[in-house]
């Protein structure tokens, strides 16, 4: 019988290029580094068991399958499947962002055509910024590449702070710029949270 370690490492190495996914993609996901992926592909060591549920329910196979010898079952899914799935989540998280954009249009225009203020309307094209971004957030999270909560979690603190900021300008009109001093630090804590920079990573 091939020793376990062979055959886990031979699955892993199969569905990931199979997914077109490179080492350090795969690693992304995982919040784990590129050498620990590499070490699983060349059987130097073997993920636990809740790496093998996270690897499992990401590409969408069972952990026996991961245990299971390549060489006994065939592939779960063409590339094609794979990177039509891929397109699949992008479009799901494009129409939810439009989504956003939509009904904030939809509320300046009612709001207009009621005989609001057309000063303070325009806020509703800064408030999608955040909500957006916590979208991107949650389907990021589950589908995409951790790394890129970064970037995402960053334009939400912004965000945040831009619309606090206009909207007291607009309807107190106090100029508080000394409140996007508050993202400084909070920038800075982003950059220790695990799980949203490389730093985060495990071994």
């Amino acid at each position: 019988m091939q020793d376990l370690h062979a055959i886990i490492a031979a699955n892993i190495s199969a569905l990931r290029t199979e997914s077109g996914m490179t080492q350090a993609q795969l690693a992304e996901v995982l919040n784990y580094t590129d050498k620990a992926v590499s070490k699983w592909e060349r059987a130097e060591s073997v993920p636990d068991i809740l790496v093998l549920k996270q690897l499992a329910d990401h590409f969408d196979v069972t952990v026996d399958y991961l245990l299971t010898d390549v060489s006994a079952h065939t592939s779960p899914r063409s590339r094609d499947e794979l990177r039509q799935r891929s397109v699949n989540r992008l479009i799901i998280s494009l129409i939810s962002v439009i989504g956003v954009w939509v009904l904030a249009t939809a509320v300046f225009v009612v709001a207009l055509a009621l005989g609001a203020n057309a000063h303070p309307l325009w806020l509703c094209y800064i408030y999608p910024i955040p909500v957006s971004s916590i979208l991107l957030i949650v389907f990021n999270s589950v589908w995409g590449r951790r790394r890129l909560n970064f970037i995402i979690v960053s334009l939400l603190l912004w965000s945040l702070l831009l619309s606090v900021y206009l909207t007291v300008l607009a309807t107190a009109g106090l100029d508080l710029w000394y409140v996007f001093l508050v993202g400084v630090p909070a920038q800075v804590l982003l950059l220790f949270i695990p799980g949203i920079t490389a730093s985060g990573m495990k071994k």
